[in-house]
């Protein structure tokens, strides 16, 4: 085992100003999460500035990559003896998702540390700890005077919380990325209540759906046919049926996850003009996430059959509508899964390989035939992520940067 860095740290929080001992790796991660990367208006520019402030202090190579979409990619770079080989990139997202203060117990931007070591703020678990992990991992490789065979390159990317569609989709299509000729990608998992840690081969396919019903309109008190809300009522009512039957799919098999099935909700819902007028129109989006075992072509009939059985005046439009992309191979043929699996065992780390029951910027990854792998090593952590007062245990964090310490090594040099 190495000897965790510590630095004194001034704990402003506490009634009286203490000198504790942190690791220099905590109080960095803390520093990451003070910053209001909030949806819909991130601060890139901060974050920008902390994360080229930090590579320049470990000694990384640091680009600022500007998207089409004028959102910045930062891109940390550590050049291997063999440039030939392709490169392993471990990515992060800078943007995290909005928060209601008045649900939290601490300040979401304040990244208190709580007297058991909880680390209380919003982008604690997703995902900014990835990012510090990644950084502060090689920060140690490197006072140590290690090197290895492959480019390492660290992202961190925008707008994944609204889809990545400004973001990573766009960044990989760029020659710039091409150029780093990525092998294997790391990204984002989720914690694990358990002892055992969650890795991600795959996930489900989003598809944000906006159905439009048209229908005849009148008084409100009168009985008038074909309604856009009689339709709409139809569309939903297959719609949760469906949903229902997934479920029930879900409990009935314990070897099922979350990713294994496909759900629906229902989360907006539009319409009228006052009380007593029968609207012509009505509109609803659909949150859909289809599993990978789920067949695209039929569930997309399944769906076009809900708008005609619905009758005229039914329509859709997509939002975001994701394609299937295949899983990365959990087989021992795959000399990164080989590696990565095999750090973990030598650890006498428990884990168990599942479907990403939401979605991350590995689709944009796995798009391109390159194998990747969702993987936060949080467990014995409830799963906050989205939640109101999100954290992270600080005992929980180094154990993780104790993880990556190891993997990093692995991935670079296997062969």
């Amino acid at each position: 085992m190495f000897v965790h860095f510590r630095i004194l740290f001034a704990e402003m929080s506490e009634p009286k100003k203490q000198c504790i001992e942190e690791d220099v790796a905590v109080t960095t991660f803390r520093r990451y999460l003070r910053i209001n990367t909030s949806q819909p208006n991130p601060d890139y520019g901060t974050a920008v500035t902390f994360l080229q402030e930090v590579a320049r202090e470990i000694g990384l190579g640091c680009d600022i990559v500007k998207l089409s979409s004028g959102l910045p990619v930062v891109v940390m770079s550590w050049m291997g003896s063999d440039p030939s080989l392709q490169a392993v990139m471990f990515n992060s997202h800078m943007d995290v998702v909005p928060v209601f203060p008045d649900h939290w117990t601490h300040p979401p931007f304040d990244a208190v540390k709580t007297d058991n070591g909880d680390i209380v703020a919003r982008g604690s678990q997703d995902m900014k700890c990835c990012g510090i992990w990644y950084i502060e991992a090689i920060r140690r490789l490197k006072s140590e005077g290690k090197s290895f065979k492959r480019n390492i390159f660290l992202t961190f990317v925008p707008d994944e919380e609204v889809g990545g569609a400004k973001g990573m989709k766009l960044f990989v299509q760029m020659e710039y990325f091409k150029k780093l000729n990525v092998g294997f990608a790391l990204d984002e998992g989720l914690a694990n209540p358990s002892e055992e840690f969650s890795v991600f081969h795959g996930e489900r396919t989003p598809w944000w759906a906006e159905v439009t019903c048209t229908g005849n309109t009148g008084h409100g008190s009168a009985f008038i046919k074909g309604t856009a809300m009689e339709k709409l009522h139809k569309i939903m009512t297959s719609a949760l049926e469906f949903r229902k039957s997934e479920e029930k799919r879900l409990e009935a098999d314990p070897s099922l996850t979350l990713g294994d099935v496909t759900t629906i909700n229902i989360n907006q819902i539009q319409g009228g003009v006052q009380p007593n007028v029968i609207p012509s129109e009505m509109k609803m989006v659909m949150d859909i996430r289809i599993s990978p075992h789920h067949d695209m072509v039929s569930f997309q009939e399944l769906f076009d059959s809900w708008m005609t059985g619905a009758g005229e005046g039914c329509s859709y439009k997509f939002i975001f509508h994701g394609e299937h992309v295949s899983l990365t191979s959990t087989d021992e043929s795959n000399l990164w899964w080989k590696a990565f699996s095999s750090t973990l065992r030598v650890m006498g780390e428990k884990f168990t390989t599942t479907i990403f029951p939401a979605s991350t910027d590995s689709k944009y990854i796995r798009e391109l035939g390159i194998p990747a792998l969702g993987f936060s090593p949080m467990n014995h952590t409830p799963i906050l992520l989205h939640d109101h007062n999100e954290f992270l245990n600080e005992k929980i964090f180094l154990r993780g940067l104790d993880i990556y310490y190891e993997l990093i090594p692995a991935l670079a040099n296997c062969q």
